[in-house]
């Protein structure tokens, strides 16, 4: 499928039917899988072969639906999770441990932050934020001798702070560690993270690809590329040998191309379970489908949004990175000539008070804990997602007190802006 264009692989990759089989992707709903031998299931526990035998590492219709959004990503092997927070997690545990550090962007989706600085920080992960637009000398001064990965957003939630992610991997690639991309906010539609120098892309897949909040999953794409042999020294969990899989040793097992994603696979989903449902591995599938075409309606509703937001008088503020007067503009000229996202981050006059009166006056906009997806959603940061956040900290990630999050869907616009309207008129 790697000959084909982006939208044709959003239909066919992953899954190839052959003659006479279902045409569309099926719903493997087995947790198990009968063998005839013990030797042959038990080959599979000694990764000596490949196929299934219990759904909470690996399943067939989930695999499928990987397989799709690594031709998308353009990587070299992929696994589903059942959320973006388990893909995040998966994405820096794989690698780092007790006593390791990771270099990461401050402009991350509150969720994220709290898993890296407070969660992740317990079990001995200490985490280095970083400004999305630092100098090479603040990036610089940022690493440590056992710093193992670099971390940041393709386009921050809700910041919408654009990464540099030519400049991050080249910092990461210095130091001998890869970078992780969470690309959820642009989708591969919009920016292919590997082709500027990453080396991991993370998704919360129930935001865009979904499309319909039907199902929370996660995705982790590998690139292939990174060269864990050449600096073994730092990632012991995959050039040397595993006790726990009879001594394999993953990176020559299994190559650069499969090294990473077999690991996350035989050991973080064997032992944390975060597997996502195949009914749901099913939906997002059909979502990915047409990924391409809602992401185009997407952004074409976002700008029109954000430019109406831009010129009313009860609005202090809007920020888009599809705007021409973007602070981001020349890197979304370079990473995303074709689209950023839907999502629109603005603020209105009078602060937080001025913010609930706001959304509590829209008809048509949802206010809820979620966004991207065909619907209209509208959020205040500050009190929802990013509330555990102290005053320093939302300043770091982008979010002011004010700040009102629209996700816009892909609605007739003339609609949006009539609901946007009433609502501001009654400020």
């Amino acid at each position: 499928m790697s000959d084909y264009r982006l939208s044709t692989n959003c239909l066919h990759a992953g899954y190839v039917p052959g003659n006479g089989e279902p045409r569309n992707l099926p719903i493997v709903q087995s947790t198990t899988f009968r063998y005839a031998t013990g030797e042959a299931m038990g080959a599979l526990f000694d990764l000596e072969a490949e196929g299934y035998f219990y759904t909470r590492l690996q399943n067939p219709t989930s695999d499928a639906v990987a397989a799709k959004i690594c031709a998308l990503e353009g990587g070299s092997a992929a696994m589903l999770t059942s959320s973006g927070q388990a893909a995040n997690f998966f994405a820096v545990f794989n690698i780092a441990g007790c006593g390791d550090h990771v270099v990461c962007s401050s402009a991350i989706y509150g969720g994220t932050f709290n898993l890296f600085s407070v969660t992740m920080k317990r079990m001995g992960v200490d985490f280095t934020f970083v400004s999305p637009d630092c100098s090479d000398a603040e990036l610089e001064a940022a690493f440590r001798p056992n710093t193992k990965a670099v971390f940041g957003e393709t386009i921050a939630n809700p910041a919408l702070a654009v990464l540099d992610i030519e400049k991050f991997a080249r910092a990461a690639h210095a130091h001998g560690v890869p970078l992780i991309v969470d690309n959820t906010f642009p989708t591969p539609v919009n920016c292919r993270p590997f082709q500027w120098g990453a080396d991991i892309v993370t998704h919360s897949t129930t935001k865009y690809m979904d499309g319909h909040a039907n199902a929370v999953g996660g995705a982790i794409v590998d690139a292939g590329k990174f060269d864990w042999t050449a600096h073994a020294d730092k990632f012991p969990g995959l050039t040397t040998p595993d006790e726990s899989y009879h001594g394999i040793t993953y990176a020559e097992k299994f190559g650069l191309a499969g090294a990473y994603i077999t690991k996350a696979t035989a050991q973080l989903m064997r032992d944390f379970g975060a597997s996502p449902a195949p009914m749901n591995a099913y939906l997002l599938n059909v979502g990915l489908e047409t990924l391409p075409l809602r992401m185009a309606r997407h952004c074409a509703n976002a700008l029109e949004a954000a430019r109406y937001l831009e010129g009313h008088d009860k609005v202090a503020w809007v920020n888009y990175p599809g705007l021409a007067g973007s602070p981001c503009r020349a890197l979304v000229e370079k990473y995303l000539p074709h689209g950023t996202c839907g999502v629109v981050s603005f603020g209105v006059k009078g602060g937080r008070e001025a913010a609930s009166k706001f959304m509590a006056g829209l008809k048509l906009c949802s206010i809820a804990t979620h966004v991207a997806d065909a619907k209209t959603c509208v959020l205040h940061p500050a009190s929802t997602t990013h509330r555990q956040m102290n005053d320093a900290e939302l300043a770091a990630a982008g979010v002011s007190p004010d700040l009102i999050r629209l996700s816009v869907g892909i609605e007739d616009p003339a609609d949006l802006l009539a609901d946007l309207e009433q609502a501001l008129a009654a400020l």
